[in-house]
């Protein structure tokens, strides 16, 4: 069972990640009930009529057509909990919101039935982006200072100065983020994020190269680049053809990839990921690494940077698929110590 679709900013992300992932594995002769948590299990002819329409946009989904979305969730959602005790594994292709925080692996744990990606705990931590980073700098993986709204104009341009980052502190893709030059501008950068998120991170913006490093088992993948259109790597240049480029391999150096590859490693163990995951950094001329963060249900897209990065490790993105959902049934989990 692939689930899919959600209510969160990222819904058309997740529709498009998960409608390729349920060919891809019926590719290598599974067969795969594909489910969007909103309406339910989909019909060959709404997947072929999604496949066909095209589900991305330049931009993410109107909140207020989300939050109407949101009161058809819980149904479909157990249904499709339901169906699963006649299910060997559970694709997880939500991003973002409960698909992605932890909620919905705690309820498929109450089910038994195996599932992709961390567990609840793990997913709850790597969500939080505050709690990540505190979890980053225990474990000596390097990251942008930051602080949480509300926070004075004052507070924040003696402590993190300008330009910064303004972001939701439990969101993905870049939704509702903000690069902020002026100090004129930083309140209605935290109005914005505020709009996707109850808590809002003002973040050190580091300038420097885009990196990210995708985790499959316990290995590091080969190490990408984006180099996108735009100024920061934001929703349109993410989702868009032709709106960023990305390198893998990433043209560093050998001594740069092993430590990209050994800090992207020790974030995946602080946060007690599992599965799989991608790493996203940003390096400074002087080949100093700053992680920004961890995605636990990276996209699957066609642009997507995780099937990239197993590409250039000679993965074919069927083989990827079905190597995650091995990874799902093999793994136990690491919260409570059940089978999975």
């Amino acid at each position: 069972m692939v689930l899919m679709g959600g209510t969160s900013s990222e819904r058309d992300v997740s529709l498009a990640s998960g409608l390729r992932v349920a060919e891809a594995l019926r590719s290598r002769g599974h067969t795969v009930t594909a489910v969007d948590t909103v309406r339910g299990a989909l019909s060959e002819g709404e997947e072929r009529a999604l496949l066909a329409g095209g589900v991305m946009k330049t931009l993410p989904p109107d909140p207020l057509a989300l939050a109407r979305l949101s009161s058809e969730t819980l149904p479909a959602t157990v249904r499709g909990l339901a169906a699963t005790r006649e299910t060997d594994a559970v694709f997880i292709g939500l991003h973002g919101g409960q698909g992605e925080d932890g909620t919905l692996q705690a309820l498929l744990d109450l089910t038994g039935v195996p599932y992709t990606g961390s567990g609840h705990l793990a997913s709850a931590l790597a969500m939080d982006k505050d709690l990540s980073k505190r979890l980053f700098r225990e474990a000596g993986v390097r990251t942008p200072d930051w602080l949480m709204a509300p926070a004075t104009d004052d507070e924040i341009v003696k402590t993190l100065g300008l330009p910064v980052i303004v972001k939701p502190s439990k969101q993905g893709s870049t939704v509702g983020l903000t690069l902020v030059k002026q100090r004129a501008e930083l309140q209605a950068a935290i109005v914005e994020a505020n709009k996707h998120d109850d808590e809002v991170m003002i973040e050190q913006f580091i300038a420097g190269r885009e990196l990210t490093v995708g985790i499959l088992g316990d290995e590091p993948l080969p190490v990408g680049e984006i180099i996108p259109k735009h100024e920061i790597y934001d929703y349109e240049c993410k989702y868009t053809p032709g709106m960023a480029r990305e390198e893998f391999p990433a043209k560093i150096s050998p001594a740069e990839t092993a430590a990209a590859q050994q800090q992207a490693l020790a974030a995946f163990r602080a946060l007690k990921l599992s599965g799989y995951a991608r790493i996203d950094f940003r390096m400074m001329a002087d080949g100093t690494f700053y992680c920004l963060e961890a995605n636990t249900l990276p996209g699957m897209t066609e642009l997507s940077l995780i099937p990239q990065a197993a590409a250039a490790a000679g993965i074919t993105f069927p083989e990827l698929c079905e190597r995650i959902v091995q990874l799902a049934k093999g793994l136990r989990s690491k919260d409570s110590g059940e089978t999975r």
